[in-house]
This record gives structure tokens, sequence and C-alpha cells, in this order.
């Protein structure tokens, strides 16, 4: 069992930035592939970026890649988004989460999930 729990997210203004934080427990980070992805009103989950356990490569949607960065933190066993730039099409609730059995970008794929945090941005 894992567990995440994702904090860090708030109100900002357009250009502003934010990093968002996703603490695990029950499994390290250093040994899972990691998601984060985000909902908009009214608009299916979709992937934003992700950090592969084995050597941490990592993906990136088309509209967040230059201004997103995904890292993780091994000690702390926590998983990080970077989001710089923001604009107010990023306002979603963003959802990390763990252990894709498929694709990385497939949210269907990912066994474990966060509550969520939610990210408005005004223009």
């Amino acid at each position: 069992q894992v567990q995440l729990v994702e904090s860090g997210g708030g109100l900002v203004q357009a250009g502003d930035s934010l990093r968002l934080s996703c603490a695990a427990s029950g499994r390290t980070v250093s040994s899972s592939t990691m998601g984060w992805f985000r909902q908009a009103p009214r608009k299916e989950r979709e992937f934003v970026a992700g950090i592969r356990w084995s050597d941490s490569y990592t993906y990136y949607a088309d509209s967040v890649k230059g201004r997103f960065t995904i890292s993780r933190d091994n000690p702390r066993n926590t998983v990080y988004l970077q989001m710089n730039s923001l604009e107010p099409e990023d306002t979603a609730i963003y959802y990390c989460a763990a252990l894709p059995a498929g694709s990385i970008s497939s949210a269907r794929a990912y066994m474990y999930w966060g509550q969520g945090t939610q990210v408005t941005v005004s223009s």
C-alpha cells in the first residue's frame, strides 16, 4: 500500500511560480515511477509530468514543457512539481500518482493516487 499526500497549491497570479510536493509513505519514491496529473472543471484528468524510477528520466505534457519540472528527493521520499510562468489555463486540481502498470502518461495505469491540491491562476 502506498499513501500519497500533496501540498503546495494555492491562488497565484499569471506569471507566478508554485512548487507542489507529494509526500509518499509505504514505498520509497526511488523505487516508484511517479506522475503528476491535473483535472480542471468539466475536463478529463490529464497527464502533466512523470519521472521514471529506474533512471529518473522525465516526461512532460507539451502544454507544460519548459515551464514545469518534476523531481524527487529520495531521502525525503517526496516528489516535487516546480511550476513556473503559470497561466490561467493551468488552473486545476493537481494529483500525484504512483506505480503505473503501463504508460507513464495514462491515468488509468496508476495504482495509487493522492487527494489532490488546488492550483488557481488568476489573469
